[in-house]
């Protein structure tokens, strides 16, 4: 005849949300600004606006943040963008 004990286990658990992550252009003196624009509304899914807007802000200050991601997306567009761009200079 034995005893049986309960027990009560709490465990608490505490979810953060993902750090994010940046990814930022930078200007350079080859790059056309229609390019730039392409690529913010293509991968970035920005409008049309505001694609122009972050493509002003990177020409008259050297950079710009096309979007904050976790780090796994942040690295994938930031990979696509890359993809693009070098294909974009071959032609």
């Amino acid at each position: 005849m034995g005893t049986e004990i309960q027990t009560e286990e709490k465990i608490a658990v505490s979810l953060q949300p993902p750090s994010l992550w940046k990814v930022i252009f930078l200007n350079d003196d080859s790059t056309p600004m229609e390019f730039v624009i392409e690529l913010l509304t293509g991968i970035f899914k920005h409008t049309e606006a505001s694609a122009k807007e972050v493509t002003l802000e990177i020409h008259e200050t050297g950079s710009g943040v096309a979007g904050v991601y976790s780090f796994e997306i942040a690295e994938q567009k930031g990979m696509e963008a890359t993809a693009v761009a070098v294909s974009y200079t071959h032609l």
